[in-house]
């Protein structure tokens, strides 16, 4: 067992900006295209993040084009550079799927001070 965590130990993010549910954050997502690479931006809100350690994930969940997309995140992710917390969230939930269900200024989360 200490020999598999020593390992995930080599391959975890030690420089990750600390970010709760509800936050709005940019993930910074590299995107192969034949033999090129780019960085995209995949803006929206934190609605869920599962487990700890290396098998960490993060669900963000944005409208575009007045359609929900949701995008789930390995956090440790080599192909995830970095997220960006752009602000804070005030949220009473560990999980945020009631979103799904909202449309307009209802699925607005509020700003913490």
């Amino acid at each position: 067992m200490n020999a598999i965590r020593a390992v995930e130990e080599k391959q975890l993010k030690k420089d990750l900006e600390p970010f709760r549910i509800g936050d709005t954050v940019k993930v910074y997502v590299v995107i192969k295209e034949g033999d090129k690479e780019r960085i995209q931006i995949f803006k929206g809100d934190v609605i869920a993040r599962k487990s700890s350690g290396l098998s960490a994930t993060v669900t963000v969940r944005k409208i575009s084009f007045g359609i929900g997309i949701e995008r789930i995140f390995p956090v440790h992710s080599p192909m995830v550079k970095r997220f960006e917390v752009v602000r804070k969230g005030k949220v009473r939930r560990a999980k945020l799927y009631y979103l799904r269900d909202l449309k307009g200024k209802a699925a607005k989360l509020k700003e913490e001070r």
